[in-house]
């Protein structure tokens, strides 16, 4: 029992000394202690949830081990990040980012704070905690777009003191605060309308990346189709970029090439419900008369189109400007200490939706024609 003490004694004393030669990230503390990097963070910096045993210890230890903040390190300021995983404002995000990213700005400007964006792959250390990575660029708060995102990352956002809000996401995680548009129910009656048109055969273009917004909307069209005693054929559900019309275009060719094409489209994101309605215009195709769309928007896309579209359409700015007038409100002691807000969006009837044509259109050799049931 004396020798195997004495050994973990010696192999303590060993790891200190390779640490003193090297100031400790707050990772490696925590590593050592056998505790979250959110607990160490907590502990260094006097956090009122931290036990003063569990205080006392870290302090202890980081003393002993010779650790010392980053020089590189600026003070927290008046500046709040719109944090991305990866690479921000990616083109596939389409024009939610812009419309979002605005709505931000006016909110941050109620308490004078101001906006970074943070690409946490290209500029976080790979020995850095988030909240060392977050406090090392100066941020109170942080405001998150999700994409590529992991459970570490999310984790790391729960146990870290630094206030933070998961934008068009949402979380089981109790500690984790979020806003999002829930639009599977509006999904739903867009297929419902259109059956009422006397629609039996309707298509869907999806972004292929499956977020939670996606996936709502995905399950909002599967579930008009089974209400409405539809059938699902998946030769009709097509996974399209976001960020291009061109990808509206090519989806509509592909359905429209099928020997049973469908009358209706719902598709899930607007630029490629922009780029659809004008291969409908190169095809000599009457919307709605030969073909019916309904399309998404994020805030005023559909009236920029002609003829206007029918939509489900949720308002990313006003998103924005919630989620950062609560973060901002927060930290400055002025807002409730939990902000989980769903939003409903909307479905607005336009000039693309009508009735089922008495013949479907198919299309062959970059012309159309008719075709018979």
């Amino acid at each position: 029992m004396k020798r195997a003490a004495e050994s973990k004694h010696n192999a303590t004393n060993s790891v200190l000394r390779t640490i003193r030669a090297k100031s400790p990230s707050i990772r490696q503390l925590a590593e050592d202690l056998d505790v979250s990097v959110a607990t160490v963070s907590r502990a260094l910096n006097n956090h009122p949830e931290v036990s003063p045993e569990t205080r006392e210890r870290v302090l202890a230890y980081a003393a002993e081990a010779n650790y010392r903040k980053r020089s590189t390190r600026r003070s927290v300021t008046k500046a709040v990040g719109v944090l991305y995983p990866s690479v921000p404002a990616h083109v596939q995000f389409g024009n939610f980012e812009s419309a979002m990213i605005t709505g931000i700005v006016s909110g941050l400007r109620e308490q004078r704070y101001s906006l970074t964006i943070v690409d946490a792959e290209n500029d976080r250390f790979p020995d850095e905690s988030l909240t060392e990575f977050l406090q090392r660029k100066g941020l109170s708060g942080v405001l998150v777009r999700t994409f590529g995102a992991d459970a570490s990352l999310l984790e790391e956002l729960a146990e870290s003191p630094i206030e933070a809000v998961l934008l068009a996401d949402r979380s089981d995680d109790p500690r984790l605060n979020f806003i999002y548009n829930d639009s599977r129910a509006d999904s739903a009656r867009a297929i419902n309308h259109l059956h009422h048109l006397g629609h039996r055969r309707i298509g869907l273009i999806i972004h292929d990346v499956m977020d939670h917004d996606h996936a709502d909307r995905l399950a909002g069209y599967r579930q008009g189709l089974e209400r409405n005693g539809l059938e699902y054929d998946e030769r009709v559900v097509i996974q399209a970029s976001s960020s291009a019309v061109q990808t509206g275009a090519r989806a509509l060719d592909k359905m429209l090439s099928l020997d049973d094409p469908p009358t209706a489209v719902y598709v899930t994101n607007p630029i490629p419900t922009v780029g659809l309605l004008q291969r409908c215009l190169e095809l000599g195709l009457v919307v709605p008369r030969d073909f019916s769309v309904v399309g998404f928007d994020d805030r005023d896309t559909r009236f920029h189109t002609f003829p206007q579209y029918t939509a489900v359409w949720q308002d990313a700015t006003q998103m924005g400007l919630e989620a950062a007038l609560w973060l901002s409100r927060r930290l400055e002691g002025v807002a409730s200490d939990q902000f989980r807000e769903r939003r409903s969006t909307v479905f607005s009837v336009h000039d693309t939706s009508g009735p089922v044509p008495e013949r479907p259109l198919r299309l062959g050799h970059d012309r159309v024609s008719l075709i018979g049931r």
